[in-house]
């Protein structure tokens, strides 16, 4: 029989920062720097922990080398060549603190992953990316990269659920990416009807990882600065970024310019008709495309973004009272909004 999980379940959208008393004098003074040890890696990050996501048109080594400027991450997707890492990493070794190789699950992802870290050895982060990493067969991949990998940071995903993440790190993984279906591109949830409310899903995945030592990403469904907010008030210790990356002179892809003059750039789901035309040849008869693929508007280069989603991370600090970024989800109450609110806030948007 069926079951219902009582008890309810929120999304960004859903709740608000509640403002509290605060000695800080300015912006200035909010340190977003992260410091964290990996559980299984014991390796050490420091850094502010925004990724760009390992998506073709956003996770590009000329997204790496900007947001490495400003100490955040990027997981570098997968469909590179030899040949384009090797150069990469010959050029911008200094990149390589602040970037992850991301693989499939297969066989053939396994070779090409060890390839990969052969050619740039200082890379010290992998990225281990499914659609559903609720599979035995996922779960037993990620315990032969760690047996193959000792001391490098595996990132795997993505769940929704503290159980699952409570496996993959008993399983060798130290960041476990969470969120199924709340990407600007991923439709996920009309497709199968499963997903999980993210900010729900970061809330309890949070705490599964942190009482093992392990740490999670939030991956998906921010669409504004203040949605990393609250994913990091949420407990969230990386928060990876698709959409609000797409559109910029560092993202894969060709300007083109509408009718109307309007400059716009392509932006997909990796599961998406376009994705899986561009790498295997088309949608295979068992499954369904669970990703859509739009223009948005051209941005120009990326630098703004990022000093945007900053500015907008001091200023939840500052409003909160946080003065280190880590300080923000223990100075996070997070008050719930009307569906009146919400269509106010979406009328304001349109």
């Amino acid at each position: 029989m069926p079951t219902i999980e009582e008890g309810i379940k929120l999304d960004f959208k859903d709740v608000l920062l509640r403002p509290k008393r605060s000695i800080l004098k300015s912006r200035a003074d909010v340190d977003l720097n992260r410091d964290f040890q990996f559980r299984n890696s014991e390796h050490k990050y420091h850094g502010i922990p925004v990724i760009a996501a390992n998506m073709d048109t956003i996770g590009t080594f000329e997204m790496a080398i900007v947001l490495d400027k400003h100490n955040c991450f990027t997981c570098i997707h997968k469909h590179y060549s030899l040949e384009e890492w090797r150069d990469f990493a010959q050029n911008h070794k200094d990149t390589l603190k602040n970037v992850a190789v991301s693989s499939g699950s297969s066989q053939n992802d396994f070779e090409k992953l060890k390839e990969i870290i052969n050619i740039a050895p200082d890379i010290k982060y992998i990225c281990l990316d499914v659609a559903n990493g609720y599979s035995e067969s996922f779960v037993t991949f990620v315990k032969d990269v760690r047996a193959a990998f000792p001391h490098h940071t595996i990132m795997a995903g993505n769940v929704v659920t503290g159980e699952m993440v409570e496996e993959l790190i008993l399983s060798g993984a130290d960041i476990i990416k969470v969120g199924i279906g709340p990407g600007s591109v991923c439709t996920t949830r009309k497709k199968t009807g499963v997903g999980y409310p993210q900010l729900s899903a970061v809330l309890e995945c949070a705490d599964a990882a942190h009482g093992l030592g392990g740490h999670i990403i939030s991956d998906g469904g921010c669409t504004c600065p203040g949605d990393i907010c609250k994913a990091f008030g949420a407990g969230a210790d990386f928060v990876m970024l698709g959409g609000m990356l797409a559109g910029h002179d560092q993202c894969n892809g060709d300007v083109v310019v509408k009718s109307d003059g309007q400059k716009v750039k392509q932006f997909y789901g990796m599961s998406s008709g376009t994705a899986m035309n561009k790498y295997h040849g088309g949608v295979a008869e068992y499954r369904a495309s669970e990703g859509k693929t739009v223009e948005v508007p051209y941005k120009g280069d990326v630098e703004k973004t990022i000093l945007d989603i900053l500015g907008g991370l001091r200023s939840a600090c500052t409003y909160t009272g946080a003065s280190r970024l880590r300080e923000l989800p223990i100075r996070t109450t997070f008050i719930r909004v009307t569906q009146q609110t919400n269509e106010i806030f979406r009328q304001l948007e349109v």
